[in-house]
């Protein structure tokens, strides 16, 4: 028996071992690649240096700095002003602007005042000689080019990875190329290549000292930038990166050296990859791609701010500049210059590049060598034999101390080489320890899973394997039995579907539906949600049940708004294949419900029943009527508070009495922009006016926001009913409500 658990074990280890191999595809499977970011942020977390590089100085055009100077862009005499502050005031060493100056400025006027010499006022020689006097403090950019001349200033600009069609691409001047590669290289080398760029204005990029590229980083699965090419070539040029330009502008470098090695060869030809560049006596370890490791120092303000009103006013104390590497940029959330890095989901751009900066001078950047696949290679070998053949012949608690004691070797290991800033595999070894031990220690488990197994059978069908996983903890709490739950329904049903089906033939109508109804199941599962049966074309699902959830409702709706993310994406797909745009409407509504297995001896099914149930129905019916996607009612809405709703009416639906309040979720409080809010706002006030029967007024609200929001639908029901008011007021004692007397 012991011999045959041991070579199940070594059989188990070698299927593991051509799964988890890199050599033969490891990071192709995204959880493996996603568990080895994982493990990267983790290292780096827990070693960041977490104090502030006092060399490197950012003035960040900051929220004070536009409620100080005005909105963005400011004009060029502004920044010339900035530049001479921060170098014949604050005597910076090196100005690099994470900014591009693509466009001429305009704000001056002269332009105008050109016209007006040229035409109405070609004959007036006072306005003539007022003007020659006044033209050159007029010409900002030629301001701010004269500021730059002479000084050691970057200036960025970006590279496009891909033109549109008919695109040419290219704007601006690019500043002078790092060195030239010859074709040969430059097929063989995996840089990445750039197809266009936005430069500078040439009489600023000709003014500056240099330039370099910002953006373009290699940003992961996850969103999160972990890596960034220090160098990119176009045209058979090779260009440095912003960090890269300004490093070299404070050392004073007048060139690079790249070291490159081999990779071997592909079809007849040599190909390499770059080790390290070199500036000066500076080592920099890069990848393949000529991308490094961003070491950061810590979350924001791992570098001085000083805010670039303070710059511009020369507030700020001169110590702070002096002899600083100073980059320009902005932390201001409108100007979109933020970033989620492994350190701060919400990071500066602009300390992305002070952190490579840094990185550099302290030459403390991480390096993943090309020989890290060879060592992973022969680890895992080591884990999985080892494991293979000792784990059996261990009591459990020895089995257990033991994995823990490789676990613990390997991750020595893998740190002593992070403080040496050589980057291991770390993700592949522990999944395969992991695994190994769950292998081992599971000989038992088909029959302590029987429980699950029969939970599954119970409501395999209604709910996601995931809740069947957390049911299975405590089985016996759960039964199919009758019971009064407060609950959130959903239903949701295709708008138009009798003309969609009566254009399609059946074969194209089923897989149509198919293709609909398959996502919009996956999002109602992914956030805990129940489905209780297909209506042709309908779906009804419900939160809360069979296990209890104490945020049903904020799991329905975030299911609902994705639902609706999911079938705008799927519109393409559906253009492609010759079918018709689908909408969809859905009702949601949070009550008390009956929930169990219901039927006949003949069918059950597990559903729910009751007044709340069918309110949810007749909400779903109310979509089309107000011209949005979404309806829920008044307890639903106040069980999310940190969502915006819509107020859309107050009615009587079919089959109720009472008046009930329905609304249409807009967002997240933290995530609406000021034309939302102040859309909301406008329409606040206009239904404060229509239910106060002050017509008038109310006619005029709405007829504004119908002409600024034209593609909604809402404005014009109001302003039909305004209409039919005013012939057959509702009545003094009316209290608001709209009786629907259809589903």
């Amino acid at each position: 028996m012991q011999l045959q658990r041991i070579v199940r074990l070594v059989l188990s280890a070698l299927i593991l071992l051509v799964l988890l191999i890199d050599t033969s595809g490891l990071y192709k499977y995204p959880f493996v690649r996603q568990l080895e970011n994982w493990t990267y942020d983790a290292r780096l977390n827990f070693t960041l240096p977490r104090n502030v590089d006092e060399r490197i100085v950012i003035v960040d055009i900051d929220e004070s700095s536009l409620a100080e100077v005005g909105r963005w862009p400011w004009s060029r005499d502004k920044l010339a002003t900035m530049v001479d502050n921060l170098f014949d005031y604050y005597r910076a060493d090196v100005v690099s602007f994470d900014i591009v100056f693509a466009e001429k400025d305009e704000s001056s006027g002269l332009e105008k005042f050109e016209e007006l010499a040229r035409t109405k006022l070609k004959n007036d020689a006072d306005y003539l000689a007022a003007l020659a006097d006044i033209r050159p403090s007029l010409r900002h950019d030629e301001i701010f080019a004269n500021s730059l001349v002479g000084r050691n200033v970057v200036l960025g600009y970006y590279f496009k990875t891909s033109l549109q069609e008919g695109e040419t691409g290219v704007t601006g001047l690019l500043p002078p190329a790092l060195t030239r590669m010859d074709a040969q290289w430059s097929e063989r080398l995996p840089i990445k290549k750039a197809a266009g760029y936005g430069g500078n204005l040439e009489i600023l990029q000709a003014s500056a000292r240099s330039g370099g590229y910002f953006d373009n980083p290699y940003v992961d699965p996850d969103g999160v930038f972990r890596r960034v090419p220090l160098v990119q070539s176009y045209e058979g040029y090779l260009f440095a990166s912003l960090a890269l330009a300004t490093a070299q502008a404070h050392l004073d470098a007048t060139g690079i050296e790249l070291v490159v090695e081999s990779e071997g060869t592909r079809g007849g030809k040599e190909y390499y990859a770059l080790e390290t560049i070199n500036l000066k006596n500076y080592r920099i370890p890069v990848d393949a791609n000529g991308a490094v490791f961003v070491p950061y120092r810590g979350p924001q303000g791992s570098f001085t701010y000083v805010s670039a009103h303070e710059v511009l006013s020369r507030e700020a104390r001169s110590e702070k500049l002096r002899d600083k590497i100073v980059l320009v940029g902005t932390s201001a959330p409108g100007l979109l210059d933020l970033r989620s890095t492994p350190v701060q989901n919400i990071y500066p751009g602009v300390e992305v590049h002070a952190n490579i900066i840094s990185g550099i001078l302290d030459e403390r950047i991480k390096h993943k060598p090309a020989w890290t696949v060879g060592y992973e290679f022969v680890l895992l070998v080591v884990i999985a034999v080892s494991m293979a053949l000792l784990l059996p012949l261990m009591s459990p608690l020895l089995a257990a101390a033991g994995t823990l004691a490789l676990t613990a070797t390997v991750l020595a290991g893998t740190f002593f080489a992070w403080e040496n800033n050589l980057i291991l595999p770390l993700a592949s070894p522990l999944l395969l320890l992991v695994l190994m031990f769950m292998l081992h220690m599971t000989y038992g488990f088909f029959i302590e899973s029987r429980g699950k197994r029969q939970l599954a059978n119970l409501f395999g069908h209604y709910i996601p394997p995931e809740l069947v996983d957390e049911m299975s903890e405590s089985p016996e709490e759960f039964s199919l039995d009758g019971e009064n739950r407060e609950m959130t329904v959903l239903f949701s049903d295709v708008r138009g579907f009798t003309t969609i089906s009566e254009g399609m033939d059946p074969k194209q109508l089923t897989q149509l539906m198919n293709a609909l109804l398959t996502p919009m199941t996956r999002v109602i599962h992914k956030n805990r949600g129940t489905i209780d049966k297909y209506m042709g074309d309908a779906i009804m699902a419900f939160w809360g049940a069979p296990l209890a959830d104490s945020e049903h409702a904020r799991h329905a709706l975030y299911a609902s708004m994705e639902m609706i993310d999911e079938l705008r994406i799927m519109q393409e797909d559906f253009r492609q294949r010759g079918w018709p745009e689908v909408n969809i409407g859905i009702g949601l509504n949070t009550g008390d419900m009956n929930v169990g297995n219901m039927g006949s001896e003949f069918r059950m099914a597990y559903t729910v029943l009751g007044d709340a149930v069918n309110l949810g129905s007749r909400l779903e019916g109310l979509t089309k009527n107000y011209g949005v996607n979404i309806i829920v009612s008044e307890t639903t809405k106040a069980a999310i508070p940190e969502f915006v709703f819509r107020d859309l009416d107050l009615v009587r639906v079919k089959g109720k009495h009472e008046p009930v309040a329905i609304f249409e979720p807009v967002g997240h409080k933290n995530d609406l922009d000021k034309s939302i809010t102040s859309e909301l706002s406008a329409y606040r006030k206009a239904l404060m006016y229509f239910r106060a029967q002050d017509w008038d007024k109310a006619e005029l609200d709405f007829f504004n926001l119908g002409r600024a929001y034209s593609d909604r639908h809402l404005y014009q029901v109001y302003l039909d009913r305004i209409a039919v008011y005013r012939k057959d007021p509702p009545g003094a004692d009316w209290d608001g409500v709209f009786t629907h007397t259809t589903k």
